[in-house]
């Protein structure tokens, strides 16, 4: 359970973070969507799929069970619901991504109590080729951390590598982010080592299709990183994210030059944020490819952690705006009481 205090403190984003690199979707871009099915009450992850243009793939947080959505953005609708068969019950599903062979990843990695689960699950499965309603044998690996339990809601695969990272939330000292093994394996535990610290409450989190970009969200923020070498080399300015009643999602449209932001709650909206400047990745770039920056390297588990950032912020708007926003932000946070 995301708590009010919790997202106070995201909220001072808004104060410090601004919408730098990051331009409203216009025309001939992706446009907003809202969930309509009753049954997704809780979207806390979001992958563009691969196979199926216009198709999002999403899940519900906690109490639903093992199935995944695909909803269409042209109409908000739920065009096939996935059941995953040997899986379990899941506990706490955060985050979805594609991986490069097209299956797709779902991490029951989140902690209602607190980080006290000595693991967590991913789940993965080949992305269906039709859309229809349908159940498949998943794979389940299940996941601990080198330095112990930690809650998490943000898990990403990249997409050269296939290599998964799970970055934990802000508590007992800060975030992190983690890198799983080379290849994930269901013979014994998989242990994600600590990469990197990252200085933000993180409920999301994406690669760019070229492997040349993370995204990073919170409820109330967002920061771009080049990726090189197995880790967030550059700090490449925040991003501009749309106030929504619980941040939870995030992810990019195929192309690379849109970030779509999904949020919790009935009939929520997924909002697009287009792309600019250096936040492009690099093979949405004019005239530019994918080059360094999407290799992913060896993915070392080092604990260096990722330089400063080389593009300072500016607020986007005034202070007493930018505070009333927030405010009326966190009000509609519904606490769902499980903590």
């Amino acid at each position: 359970m995301r708590s009010l205090l919790c997202a106070a403190g995201a909220a001072g984003v808004l104060l410090f973070g601004s919408a730098a690199g990051a331009v409203a979707a216009s025309g001939g871009e992706p446009e907003r969507f809202t969930i309509k099915d009753p049954r997704i009450t809780e979207s806390s992850g979001l992958a563009a799929s691969r196979a199926h243009p216009g198709i999002y793939w999403t899940h519900n947080d906690s109490d639903d069970g093992p199935y995944v959505y695909a909803v269409d953005s042209r109409t908000g609708r739920t065009v096939a619901t996935v059941t995953m068969r040997g899986v379990g019950d899941p506990r706490d599903v955060e985050a979805i991504s594609v991986g490069p062979d097209g299956d797709l990843y779902v991490g029951d990695i989140g902690d209602n109590l607190g980080g006290s689960w000595d693991h967590v699950w991913i789940y993965r499965f080949p992305e269906p080729k039709q859309l229809r309603d349908q159940t498949v044998t998943a794979t389940q690996y299940v996941v601990k951390y080198a330095d112990g339990a930690r809650d998490a809601e943000a898990m990403m695969v990249h997409p050269k590598t296939g290599r998964v990272y799970v970055v934990s939330k802000k508590e007992d000292g800060g975030a992190a982010l983690y890198a799983g093994p080379e290849r994930l394996s269901t013979s014994g535990p998989n242990v994600f080592g600590r990469v990197s610290g990252i200085d933000m409450w993180v409920t999301d989190g994406a690669f760019s299709p070229d492997g040349s970009r993370l995204m990073l969200r919170s409820y109330f923020g967002g920061r771009m990183f080049r990726w090189q070498d197995g880790r967030p080399k550059d700090d490449i300015g925040s991003v501009g994210v749309p106030i929504q009643g619980q941040g939870e999602s995030v992810t990019f449209t195929p192309d690379g030059r849109t970030l779509m932001f999904g949020s919790e709650g009935a009939d929520s909206q997924v909002e697009p944020v287009g792309l600019s400047g250096r936040q492009l990745p690099e093979s949405a770039s004019d005239g530019g490819s994918a080059g360094p920056g999407g290799a992913d390297g060896n993915g070392s588990d080092g604990s260096g952690d990722s330089s400063d950032s080389s593009d300072k912020s500016n607020p986007a708007v005034t202070g007493v705006i930018v505070i009333g926003i927030a405010i009326a932000g966190i009000l509609a946070i519904r606490r769902r009481g499980r903590r």
